[in-house]
């Protein structure tokens, strides 16, 4: 079997396991209505998926030192298979929590190995291929609302399936239990295309975490400081999007689905921006797309009408998705291959736990009274400064190159 080959079932995990985290997003007005809780309980189900992502992401770093790539792989797949059958059969809101966390878990498991790979696979063309296999988890960002639209609506009967087995008559519950099936098959896909293929050595001398996480601490730091950030800005934005569109007078259904105009514009910005990554400054590029992130969020919350709001939707997407190649390029490429695997999921742990509490943050304001308008311009000016100082430190050349 070809390398391409076991990359097209690498895009397809990519797909399902970012699916899962955000999937939920659309159903935070559902979960609200099933089980009778507040907006800052919802959002806690958005960020334990988060939460779960980033848990397993230093561990996993650890236990690359000790199995190959494509066992962490397969297992992801089976974690995620795991966890969305869990949260279809959630009958209380903590089971919903430990079913989205188990699901987050795979993700975690899945991004640090599979990007990791990836750039060994293909280590002359890094950014092209790391931006191919981002638009396929995008791809997943970008139906999850019409998924949930299709999986809610009335043209379909859900009852026989879901009393033939056992569950409760509510048709969300379908959503995962669709992610459940699909997460035992690209597992198998993924174990019969992977037969044959000669994988790379790349990382065989990479076998002390600890060590290479003091190695590349300065990098990792930077990676941090960006992401951890942002995400955190992003985690609350987006999964709280659909509410603020109806509170700025969106129609709900158009609301629900401008959270896919956000996710679809950014379907083309992994690839172009993947490709940008390769022949652009990776430093300053990267910064750039951080700072037109803090002017957009900040326009957003100003500016009135449906129609501008749409586009700036739109544009909003393609930019913060345009970060995620931009800083993983930066990093596999920067690293060397004796570090690349344990110091980039050091740097992967560490963000993503610093933003997966974003959704319980902004939920938590919201259900105090705090318009959403006040918080989405907090998080905006919070990461204006972290981005101000990363640049006023790179002018004094006090960043890695």
């Amino acid at each position: 079997m070809s390398r391409s080959r076991l990359f097209g079932a690498l895009c397809g995990q990519a797909f399902l396991v970012n699916f899962v985290r955000v999937v939920i997003a659309p159903l935070v007005s559902v979960f609200i209505a099933t089980f009778g809780v507040g907006e800052g309980t919802a959002g806690l189900v958005a960020s334990a998926a988060w939460i779960g992502s980033a848990l397993p992401r230093i561990p996993t770093g650890y236990l690359l030192t000790k199995v190959s790539r494509l066992t962490v792989v397969l297992a992801a797949g089976l974690v995620l298979a795991v966890g969305a059958a869990v949260a279809a059969a959630a009958t209380s809101v903590g089971l919903l929590i430990l079913g989205a966390g188990l699901a987050g878990l795979a993700s975690g498991l899945y991004f640090v190995t599979g990007n990791t790979l990836i750039s060994e696979l293909f280590p002359a063309r890094v950014g092209r291929m790391l931006g191919i296999h981002g638009t396929a988890n995008q791809v997943a960002a970008a139906v999850a609302a019409p998924v949930v639209t299709v999986v809610l609506g009335r043209t379909v009967d859900w009852t026989p399936l879901l009393t033939a087995l056992g569950l409760p008559d509510e048709a969300w519950r379908v959503v995962f239990l669709g992610l459940a099936v699909s997460g035992l098959l690209i597992t198998a896909v993924t174990f019969v295309l992977s037969r044959g293929v000669d994988f790379p050595d790349a990382g065989a001398d990479d076998r002390d975490l600890v060590g290479a996480a003091r190695a590349e601490y300065r990098t990792v730091l930077l990676g941090v400081a960006v992401m951890g950030t942002l995400g955190f800005a992003w985690q609350g934005v987006f999964n709280f999007y659909e509410l603020f569109m109806e509170s700025r007078g969106v129609p709900s259904a158009l609301a629900r689905n401008s959270l896919t105009l956000v996710f679809a514009a950014g379907v083309p910005a992994f690839a172009i921006s993947g490709w940008l990554a390769d022949r652009l400054p990776q430093r300053e590029y990267m910064l750039g797309v951080a700072a037109t992130f803090v002017v957009l969020v900040l326009v957003l919350t100003f500016v009135p009408g449906t129609a501008p709001l749409l586009v700036l939707s739109a544009v909003l997407g393609y930019t913060v998705h345009s970060l995620f190649p931009a800083m993983d390029t930066y990093l596999l490429d920067t690293l060397p291959s004796h570090n690349r695997a344990s110091a980039y999921a050091v740097y992967s742990g560490v963000m993503m736990l610093a933003q997966a509490p974003g959704s319980w943050f902004v939920g938590t304001l919201a259900e105090a009274g705090v318009p959403y308008e006040t918080t989405f311009r907090g998080l905006a000016l919070a990461v204006g400064v972290v981005v101000v100082a990363l640049l006023a430190l790179g002018r004094a050349g006090r960043l890695p190159e």
